[in-house]
């Protein structure tokens, strides 16, 4: 009697711990949704361990939200050029890891599905501009990978702050993303009190020269949106956006200086070095900046513009428009374009703030320079 009581005993206890692992194994893994740029509900797992990225500056990015931006990675593009050798030198002496980090296509160039299949990533983080098909988006979904859109680029405005809180939740970095997100809405907010107080013919007309140099054709500019966004929004009204009718594009130099803009704005980087442009940035200090200025200033029909013969000639690094410490580039705007209304915002004391209290690579080298 008692081994019958004991055999059933054991036949209950196994049938009750198959019972269990089989309602075990039957339910899915813990799992978060987040709601991409593209508006698209994507499910991704609720402890993500690597993600991949499509463009180096998200690398910045990650920078202000993780003491350890490359621990979250399983492969970038490696398009060093869009954040500078000498920044990616900075980077690569504080987190070696990323130097041995696989590579992924970046969003310049075509996508590759492969690459990122070989990545394994538990997400995969894509810009908002390109980034895989829908037919790629299925495969990497069937294999396990969601895929999830953020923008620093396109609409920065409207577009940073969700970007970061999606790398937050994706990395465990939400904390540092709404301190800095809370950050830069306050400097944000302070800029815009001011600007919605003045009248509306109290908007300079403004000059942005993109990659000024990078050819003997004259000029890119930006149009409508994108880096045209940055001028109205500190109060300037740019001239490109008065006949180019993409967020970018080129300008003839007669139009530049048949409206005489009262400030004069170029862009560049070490990526200009070669072709003898505006060089500024990480790795080059105010002397050096300042000559290359001057320089790109001389040029025919930029050196009869007005704004170059007041000094109101103005150089900032490509690097930090359209990027996730933008507001060091709206504050240095806003000085530029209303000095008086201004006086008292300084973009080296913000950018201070942002080294000390977020990035765990601090951005060094001269970011911006005036003529004067």
């Amino acid at each position: 009697m008692k081994t019958s009581l004991h055999r059933l005993a054991r036949s209950l206890c196994a049938g009750l711990v198959l019972s269990l692992l089989a309602l075990l194994f039957a339910q899915p893994a813990a799992a978060a949704r987040i709601v991409d740029l593209r508006g698209r509900t994507v499910t991704v797992p609720d402890q993500v361990r690597k993600i991949t990225i499509d463009d180096g500056r998200f690398l910045v990015a990650l920078a202000l939200i993780q003491p350890d931006p490359v621990r979250p990675l399983a492969a970038w593009p490696r398009d060093i050029h869009r954040i500078g050798e000498a920044t990616y030198a900075q980077y690569l002496a504080r987190f070696p890891a990323l130097g041995k980090l696989p590579q992924v296509a970046s969003s310049a160039g075509s996508f590759n599905l492969e690459a990122v299949l070989s990545a394994a990533p538990d997400v995969a983080v894509v810009s908002l501009d390109s980034g895989p098909s829908d037919a790629q988006i299925a495969q990497l979904q069937a294999a396990g990978i969601p895929v999830v859109f953020i923008d620093f680029f396109q609409n920065p405005f409207r577009n940073q702050e969700p970007s970061l809180r999606i790398l937050g939740s994706l990395t465990g970095g939400q904390a540092r993303a709404e301190a800095y997100i809370a950050f830069r809405r306050q400097h944000m907010d302070r800029i815009a009190q001011r600007v919605a107080a003045l009248a509306a013919t109290d908007r300079p007309t403004v000059f942005l020269e993109a990659h000024a140099g990078i050819s003997k054709d004259c000029c890119n500019s930006p149009g409508k949106g994108n880096m045209g966004d940055y001028i109205d929004f500190v109060g300037g009204h740019n001239i490109g956006a008065d006949v180019l009718k993409s967020s970018t594009g080129k300008l003839n130099l007669e139009y530049v200086m048949s409206r005489d803009p009262s400030v004069y704005i170029a862009t560049g980087g070490a990526h200009l070095e070669k072709a003898g442009g505006l060089v500024l940035g990480a790795g080059y200090d105010a002397a050096r900046a300042r000559a290359s200025l001057a320089a790109i200033a001389q040029r025919q029909g930029i050196a009869q513009l007005s704004a170059v013969k007041a000094g109101r000639a103005y150089g900032l690094a490509h690097q930090l428009i359209n990027s996730p410490i933008d507001i060091v580039a709206i504050e240095a705007f806003a000085t530029w374009i209303h000095p008086a209304l201004f006086r008292d915002v300084d973009p080296a004391r913000t950018l201070d703030e942002i080294n000390r209290q977020f990035l765990a690579v601090p951005y060094q080298g001269t970011g911006w320079i005036g003529l004067k």
